[in-house]
């Protein structure tokens, strides 16, 4: 069986990860899930620490991947850590703004 591509990179720091998403386009349902099953180990590794995505690669996204950042902010909090959004270009800080998650995540 073939592996799947990555679509982060993950660093781990001593109470921070930083991930980077690697895809400037995230739009189809198989990427979404590849994403999200990259993201569960690193979540429960980063139990209480503070988890930081970056999407400075990211140009274009669907809602989609909104539903899946508003259940890993709730995962993360669950286990008493903290989600920070980093690197967002203006088109997609302008998708939380109109969706109002902007009052929902730390966006830097």
């Amino acid at each position: 069986m073939e592996q799947e591509p990555s679509r982060v990179k993950v660093e781990y720091g001593r109470d921070i990860t930083f991930v980077t998403f690697l895809d400037e386009r995230i739009v189809d349902e198989e990427q979404i899930r590849q994403i999200k099953d990259a993201l569960e180990p690193v979540i429960e590794k980063n139990r209480g620490g503070k988890l930081i995505l970056n999407f400075s690669n990211v140009n274009f996204m669907t809602s989609a991947l909104l539903g899946l950042l508003v259940r890993i902010h709730k995962n993360i909090c669950e286990l008493n850590g903290r989600l920070q959004l980093s690197n967002l270009d203006a088109n997609l800080y302008r998708i939380f703004e109109i969706t109002k998650l902007t009052k929902v995540f730390d966006i830097t």
